[in-house]
């Protein structure tokens, strides 16, 4: 798992830490430059500094007081008279060769020496200097540089730290007042001045989602107090039945009784379908789909329900509108069962209502470059103060007719919402009875695309 905190001290240490490097580098390479430069300086100042009265350089293999210090410290002298020759020489090492005025590096032997050459009136002075010995003494001074950056990484390296730690406090505070809340505690988090700007959207989207989960949950206990009501009413009142004809002796020769208890166990076996299919359809994700015939689903739930509409003598049958034809694909991109059940939903919901001799026409249908189909009858259709609220769990209006447990269009609704669909309903203005339109297809198929151009 990707830690933010690692993250930034990662990335802030290295950064410092090659950031501290390339400042050494420009740092000590600057220091070795000027102590070169000063170097060259001593060595015109100890040549130009001489005095003119050096002996011979026979005598001069005896201590001199007045050049000793510098001939057996790094430095070699060597004086050439008027005659070009060698009048003096230092003791630390053989003897170099005259060279041309002015300043130079030379190879002799395994050494290298940086030469200095000076003409004066009555002699010629060379000053020269190991290049090792050079070198040496500007590492030690460029490195005497150095030390305050020595210094300031660990310090800055620690104040990274702090500041970091300090900075992903409130997140860490977020973490641990969440985890120590309980289950049933679903109360948004408090706001105060001290959370950071930049936390406030986490927190606040934190505070959306647990007031959703309250509604979410909320919905579930009063889904489940619904349902043990609506299982309780129809159990009572089978049970009461059933007594009744035991102590009257009709239970087995009144038919009514026997009408009622099977009208009873048909809604309890209804409503405990119902149920487990909107149980099935909330606990379901949403995905992205298949391929599926809309017409094909739509031939199946007619001819599903063909037997229980010639009950009734109810035209029941699957148009086409305009420009689609009986031809067309009609291919979608959806979930083939959820939409078998959402269209199932609507057909029996519509035969349940629609009177003997009625119609009912699911209409499959193209807006824009969306496709969808209609439910469309012509029975009592639904007060328009009502059309919103049929949509909710176990709702039925006040004058509805028949058997029914108010989940119908309650999940065809979540079904259509699980899939992004459009549903909506609408009173027929002209021959009367209710139109349920579902619409938010995404098209796929060559036959559509054929369809369009």
């Amino acid at each position: 798992m990707r830690s933010i905190r690692r993250w930034l001290l990662g990335w802030l240490i290295c950064g410092l830490a090659v950031a501290s490097g390339i400042a050494a580098f420009g740092i000590f390479h600057t220091a070795r430059e000027e102590a070169s430069e000063l170097f060259d300086y001593e060595l015109r100042t100890v040549a130009v500094s001489l005095p003119s009265n050096l002996e011979t350089a026979a005598t001069v293999e005896r201590q001199d007081e007045q050049v000793g210090g510098i001939s057996d410290d790094r430095i070699l002298i060597e004086i050439w008279d008027k005659a070009g020759t060698l009048v003096y020489h230092s003791r630390q090492s053989a003897v170099l060769t005259r060279l041309p005025v002015g300043l130079r590096t030379i190879e002799q032997g395994d050494d290298h020496w940086r030469v200095f050459g000076l003409q004066q009136p009555d002699r010629f002075v060379q000053v020269a200097q190991p290049v090792s010995v050079r070198e040496a003494l500007a590492l030690r001074f460029a490195l005497h540089t150095l030390w305050p950056l020595g210094v300031f990484m660990p310090v800055t390296i620690v104040l990274v730290l702090l500041v970091v730690a300090r900075g992903l406090a409130p997140i860490r505070g977020l973490s641990r007042l969440l985890a120590t809340r309980s289950l049933d505690s679903l109360e948004p988090l408090r706001l105060d001045g001290k959370v950071p700007v930049e936390v406030r959207p986490l927190v606040e989207a934190l505070n959306d989602l647990l007031a959703r989960l309250n509604a979410a949950s909320q919905a579930q206990r009063t889904f489940i107090a619904d349902a043990a009501h609506e299982l309780r009413s129809p159990l009572a009142a089978l049970k009461l039945q059933l007594q009744a004809s035991a102590k009257n002796g009709t239970l087995k020769d009144d038919g009514q009784t026997l009408e009622r208890i099977d009208m009873r166990l048909n809604r309890i076996i209804r409503l405990v379908q119902q149920l487990l299919t909107l149980a099935r359809e909330d606990a379901q994700p949403a995905s992205e789909g298949t391929s599926v015939s809309l017409r094909r689903i739509g031939e199946q739930a007619v001819s599903d329900f063909s037997l229980l509409a010639d009950e009734k003598h109810i035209d029941l049958g699957l148009e086409f509108r305009q420009p689609l034809t009986q031809e067309d694909a009609y291919d979608v991109l959806t979930d083939p069962h959820g939409l078998g059940v959402l269209l199932n939903n609507l057909i029996d919901n519509a035969i349940r209502y629609t009177p003997h001799g009625g119609k009912i026409d699911v209409v499959l249908v193209r807006a824009a470059d969306r496709l969808g189909f209609d439910v469309v009858d012509n029975g009592p259709g639904i007060p328009e103060q009502e059309l919103e609220r049929v949509l909710d769990r176990f709702y039925r209006g006040e004058h509805t007719k028949g058997t029914g447990s108010g989940l119908g269009l309650a999940i065809a609704a979540r079904i259509a919402q699980r899939q992004h669909l459009t549903l909506s309903l609408q009173n027929n203005v002209d021959a009367g009875g209710l139109t349920v339109s579902v619409s938010g297809f995404v098209r796929t198929g060559k036959s559509i695309a054929a369809t369009n151009a």
